[in-house]
């Protein structure tokens, strides 16, 4: 293509990225640090990535949150009344209103740089809260897995699975199933106010 062309090419490009949740899941495995500071560390290592990026070429960039983790089957199971776990939720939150600030911050410092975040966090919470709106009669447990919750032990190919995967929230542990995917998808490029902003993916793709 040649460099003006590739260029070109790359600042017409969409980027993508999804990234964070497994950051917050493995913290609570080992808790080494300070939340607030291993928080704040993510948010800074972001930035630097995001900035790398846009040096290489990268213009448009699609921002995906953290969801409701700690509404997720694994974690759920850790407590015995199979409620979310509020602590890993609130972090969760923290991490994205940083990456929304920092998001705004780079808009401001590189004068190309456009971008789309996408809210998954309200959009779980949302699921969970009006189930039957979307079709879900099970938010709490795996489709696929062993043990209460069928979160006590991950999806194999020996795992036991649910009759009606469709209407499950989660696939796995950790993971939505195809049917919670497809919504969230539609929501993204229907561009739902309340969960993608500041612009919309159509926007973005015109930018």
């Amino acid at each position: 293509m040649g460099s003006a062309a590739t260029q070109e090419h790359l600042s017409k490009s969409i980027f993508p990225v999804v990234i964070g949740s497994n950051d917050i899941i493995n913290y609570f495995k080992s808790e080494k640090s300070s939340t607030q500071q291993y928080v704040a560390l993510m948010v800074s290592t972001f930035k630097d990535q995001l900035k790398r990026l846009y040096g290489l070429g990268a213009r448009k960039f699609i921002i995906v949150g953290t969801a409701a983790i700690g509404c997720a089957p694994k974690q759920r199971y850790r407590n015995m009344t199979n409620e979310c776990n509020n602590e890993v939720n609130y972090w969760s939150k923290k991490y994205n209103d940083g990456v929304i600030q920092m998001l705004q911050e780079l808009k401001s410092e590189l004068k190309e740089f456009n971008y789309s975040f996408f809210d998954i966090y309200n959009i779980f919470i949302d699921f969970i809260q009006n189930p039957a709106t979307y079709g879900f009669n099970e938010t709490k447990g795996a489709c696929c897995g062993l043990g209460r919750l069928r979160a006590q032990i991950p999806c194999t190919p020996l795992s036991r699975y649910c009759s009606n995967r469709s209407g499950h929230l989660f696939w796995d542990i950790y993971h939505p199933t195809e049917a919670a995917t497809r919504i969230v998808i539609n929501k993204l490029f229907q561009g739902v106010p309340d969960y993608v902003f500041p612009v919309t993916v159509q926007q973005l793709i015109a930018a």
